[in-house]
């Protein structure tokens, strides 16, 4: 006979975790097999810890039964690329001017972040795929002039074929995609990483959106990081801008996310990708910690909590 020690600290840690995955079930069952894009950008990309949370994040998603796609940039690794070879960088009204020969190191350089992407995925025991925006036809774009100036290659697309995406996804991978894309004339452009996972979303009619950022969510005050609104309708949101309270860097986010919403996302998470498994945080627990921008016909998830 073995008489075991009631270790009463170790079973309240076992509760604990078992509250945890009871506050989860009923987003895994709600959002079982939809397809859910993240946006991956910011100091998630570079600080070594926090892009391991995130791929954990995406792997677990994945396991418990979501369809996630990653879409990420690399601003910051082109800009130290641009200073390493001695080329200049250039501004035009937030977008980097890109001629040819920066173009092609921009390619260069998200491809190389593209596949060490892919391999910490893989090395959590889930397949990954990663493209650019040109396989498969993903991206069609234009040329983008902003104001009429011309920025080089920067494009706007103008269409989104996710064959290749369904098709990846339909073969149990987890498509990695970094956001260049091709003109009519076999051109090459960057895209900004925002529009692209907004417009993957969009095409896919998206369950979620998900902008992985330096920001906590969407203030109500904007000197003040206490003031995040956790939820947020998309007429509210145009009353915000209006009122001059969304604005600067978070306008054209949001702007994104009110096209994408009247496209036929469901939701989107804006949150703080600097905060340790931020994404399983917002998604799967009751409180959040980002904020949320949705259609007035989706239920708020305080009110229904509220309800419980």
């Amino acid at each position: 006979m073995i008489i075991q020690d009631v270790d009463r600290d170790n079973i309240r840690k076992n509760l604990e975790k078992a509250e945890v995955l009871i506050e989860a079930l009923p987003y895994i069952r709600r959002f079982n097999r939809k397809f859910m894009v993240v946006k991956y950008g910011g100091s998630a990309m570079v600080d070594e810890e926090l892009k391991r949370n995130v791929i954990q994040d995406v792997v677990l998603l994945k396991l418990v039964g979501f369809k996630p796609i990653i879409v990420h940039g690399g601003g910051k690794e082109i800009s130290k690329w641009v200073d390493k070879v001695g080329m200049d960088t250039e501004f035009i009204d937030g977008f980097r001017k890109t001629d040819e020969k920066t173009m092609e190191l921009a390619e260069m350089v998200l491809g190389k972040v593209n596949k060490d992407l892919v391999t910490n995925v893989q090395m959590l025991g889930v397949r990954a795929a990663g493209i650019s925006g040109k396989d498969g036809g993903l991206f069609k774009v234009k040329k983008k002039t902003p104001g009429g100036k011309d920025i080089g290659f920067v494009g706007d697309i103008v269409d989104v074929d996710t064959k290749i995406l369904r098709d990846l996804i339909k073969k149990d991978f987890l498509p990695i995609v970094f956001p260049v894309g091709m003109d009519d004339e076999g051109n090459t452009y960057n895209i900004n990483a925002d529009e692209a996972a907004s417009a993957i979303a969009e095409a896919l009619e998206a369950e979620k959106l998900v902008y992985l950022s330096d920001v906590e969510g969407v203030r109500m005050d904007p000197d003040d990081p206490e003031s995040v609104i956790s939820e947020l309708y998309i007429d509210e949101a145009r009353k915000l801008i209006d009122e001059g309270i969304i604005k600067g860097g978070m306008l054209p986010k949001i702007n994104n996310c009110i096209k994408a919403i009247e496209n036929g996302v469901s939701r989107i998470h804006i949150m703080d990708g600097r905060i340790p498994h931020s994404i399983l945080l917002e998604i799967f627990t009751n409180k959040g910690i980002g904020t949320a921008i949705l259609t007035e016909s989706e239920e708020r998830y305080f009110e229904d909590n509220d309800e419980d």
